[in-house]
């Protein structure tokens, strides 16, 4: 009976589909929670990692034939919390560890959701705590705090799903080790732990924002929306007007500004546009706006502070998005930013991004002279090369301009940038402005790395 079949396929459709909206929002929203909750419980973050997906997988199974609980966060949060205790009992080789986490564990149902509004920000410490590596830490941030699966990082870092298996697990055991303690740190600490936190989630995003790898994705929306969704919840954590506060909102202007181009940062066929090159019709307004308010949106007593590294980086991008047409960027405000900037963050990478807006403000051969100090530590850089390249031939010196361009090439491992370096090694601009040396972005990203 067809006719009396097809209204129940389409309402179990119907109940399927809803129930994977929840499971997936309710997973987006409340995997951090829950892991932090108890992780902080139980002291055990492979416990807390485990039984939380566990919960995820039942609610898989159960909510489209139950239907979605009224409470989903507190259905997880109690499914969960009871696959913890199970783990715990039946594990035939509990640690001293273990056995204290159950003798302090009873059977009343914990507060379902949002008990401790802070456990979230103790896991996020804790993961990007400095005894453990960079990579570490980055892994660890979106394995237990953004709740991607093992193979998904693996797969953003170009890593075999095993190898980053692996790092997760030592990484893991030197939490337990180390007894790194799941905690925000003292008011006397923050603000040098919360500058680690932040680089973390920035070296997320500049992943995402230009791969490292010699991968097929140029670009990879998912860990830049994943650093900004991270960034969010770092600066809805910490306590409002606070250096951290103002630095993670920075972050996060910086990241919303960035963010903000990337519809037309390549091209169909696959080629890194330059920022002079784009067409900004294509921006994302909304992004814009956003990160410029945040900028904006600062206490007074906040804005009386110096400005941070994060906050002089999102002002510099600022001007490139409020300039209309790139003959209309304030290259002097951009200029003094990078002053500003090298005093309180003086690097190699931060003195490049400075020879190109001198070069747009003054000449290729004011750059050129910038760029001798930082020749040695940037050798291995392709965009050092890339930007030097750019100004020798913008200086009639095409020899070494083509050079400069190969040994770019040579270190470029990101397919749109070598497409885009090819091209421009190859079909120079007929007639190029006397100045315009612009590169892909001026942000020097925190992993060193001249995006």
């Amino acid at each position: 009976m067809p006719d009396d079949r097809a209204p129940d396929d389409a309402g179990r459709t119907s109940v399927s589909a809803d129930a994977a909206a929840a499971i997936s929002r309710t997973h987006r929203d409340e995997w951090a929670r829950v892991v932090a909750g108890l992780a902080r419980r139980f002291g055990d973050l492979d416990i807390a990692e485990e039984a939380t997906a566990e919960a995820f997988a039942v609610a898989v199974v159960r909510w489209p034939v139950d239907g979605v609980p009224p409470n989903p966060a507190g259905w997880i949060t109690m499914t969960a919390h009871r696959k913890a205790i199970d783990r715990i009992r039946r594990d035939a080789r509990r640690s001293e560890l273990h056995r204290e986490a159950l003798a302090l564990t009873d059977d009343a149902t914990p507060e379902p959701v949002g008990a401790v509004a802070d456990d979230r920000l103790r896991l996020i410490f804790a993961c990007c705590h400095p005894a453990l590596s960079m990579e570490s830490r980055v892994a660890l941030t979106l394995r237990i705090v953004g709740g991607l699966t093992t193979r998904e990082i693996a797969h953003a870092f170009l890593a075999q799903e095993a190898t980053m298996a692996q790092r997760l697990s030592r990484a893991k055991a030197k939490i337990r080790s180390a007894r790194i303690p799941f905690r925000v740190p003292a008011d006397e600490d923050l603000p040098a732990r919360i500058g680690g936190v932040l680089a973390v989630l920035y070296l997320i995003f500049n992943e995402g924002y230009l791969t490292s790898g010699a991968g097929s994705d140029p670009l990879r929306p998912d860990l830049t929306a994943e650093a900004i969704r991270l960034a969010r919840l770092v600066r809805d954590l910490l306590p409002s007007g606070s250096d951290g506060w103002a630095e993670a909102g920075a972050l996060l202007a910086l990241m919303l500004l960035t963010e903000a181009r990337a519809r037309a940062r390549v091209t169909p066929e696959g080629e890194l546009v330059r920022l002079d090159a784009q067409d900004r019709d294509a921006w994302d307004r909304a992004l814009i706006a956003e990160g410029l308010a945040l900028i904006d949106e600062r206490p007074a007593d906040v804005a009386a502070r110096p400005a941070g590294r994060y906050r002089l980086l999102s002002e510099i991008n600022a001007v490139h998005v409020s300039a209309a047409h790139p003959r209309d960027t304030d290259w002097e405000r951009i200029v003094n930013l990078y002053d500003l900037l090298e005093q309180i963050d003086p690097s190699p990478v931060v003195t490049l991004g400075k020879a190109v807006a001198v070069s747009e403000r003054d000449s290729p051969h004011a750059a050129l002279d910038v760029l001798v100090g930082v020749a040695v530590p940037l050798d291995g850089h392709h965009a050092f090369h890339a930007t030097r390249a750019e100004l020798l031939r913008a200086i009639g010196r095409e020899d070494a301009a083509v050079e400069a361009y190969d040994r770019a090439i040579g270190l470029a491992a990101n397919p749109a940038e070598i497409a885009h370096l090819t091209r421009r090694r190859d079909h120079p601009d007929p007639d190029p402005p006397t100045n315009r040396v612009t590169p892909m972005n001026h942000t020097p990203p925190a992993n060193g790395e001249p995006a």
